[in-house]
């Protein structure tokens, strides 16, 4: 034989494995872990569903009522009151204060004396002769108006002027002139030619005169016109007031 001869023994086969107890438990354990794994992602889906024992609470939902136990009120007690009367007390007595009473320094049997208006420094006299005194070769076919104005003292004043306004043959009149351009009057004499036929009419012309400044020397002078040849010339003198 050869020295190498060497035998052979064939290993025992391992019988199939059975499950060891702790094979099982370890099975058991898994089995449970996934359960609480599953329990738990069920919850964080659906927090609100039964299976959480601790819902979240709704911020939107009412608060939980309170409930205030009943007590029943403490036993009142009457106190009672002293029979007492109080003195009234009294207010003071309103004197009412005296009343104004009107006085007149002026006594009643005298009736004051109305204040005069003031007069204007100037005033005018009227008078209606027939205008052929003046204008001798108009005859009767002439009317206007006419005179002169003196100071106080009868002394012819020069340049001042006078305004005649108003109406006249349907017409309106309101024209100036001034002193010493008519000579035939006077050194301060003036003139108004109205028409060559002389009419009548009532107030419906006034004359005045004028300052430097257009202020009134004078009222108002009305005049009338007459259709009579031996009334057909307005003359009107003004002469200062003293």
């Amino acid at each position: 034989m050869s020295k190498n001869n060497y035998s052979y023994e064939e290993a025992p086969k391992k019988s199939a494995g059975k499950l060891e107890l702790w094979d099982m438990l370890s099975i058991v354990v898994l089995l449970i872990t996934l359960c609480i794994g599953a329990y738990f992602v069920a919850i964080f889906i659906a927090p609100n569903s039964a299976l959480n024992p601790f819902p979240p609470s709704d911020p939107f939902a009412p608060p939980p009522a309170t409930i205030t136990p009943i007590q029943l009120e403490p036993t009142w007690t009457a106190t009672p009151v002293a029979d007492t009367t109080e003195t009234p007390t009294l207010f003071p007595t309103f004197t009412l204060e005296p009343s104004a009473t009107a006085f007149s320094l002026v006594p009643p049997t005298k009736t004051p004396t109305p204040t005069a208006t003031p007069k204007a420094p100037f005033s005018a006299t009227i008078t209606y002769i027939d205008s052929t005194i003046i204008h001798p070769e108009a005859a009767c076919n002439w009317q206007g108006v006419g005179g002169t104005i003196v100071d106080a003292n009868n002394a012819d004043m020069l340049r001042i002027t006078i305004r005649l306004v108003g109406f006249y043959n349907s017409k309106t009149k309101n024209e100036l002139t001034v002193s010493s351009i008519a000579p035939s009057y006077g050194k301060s004499g003036y003139e108004f030619f109205l028409g060559t036929v002389p009419i009548s009419s009532k107030g419906q012309l006034y004359i005045q005169i004028l300052d430097q400044a257009g202020l009134p020397l004078s009222d108002n002078i009305y005049i009338d016109t007459f259709n009579d040849c031996s009334k057909n010339l307005v003359l009107v003198r003004f002469k200062k007031n003293p």
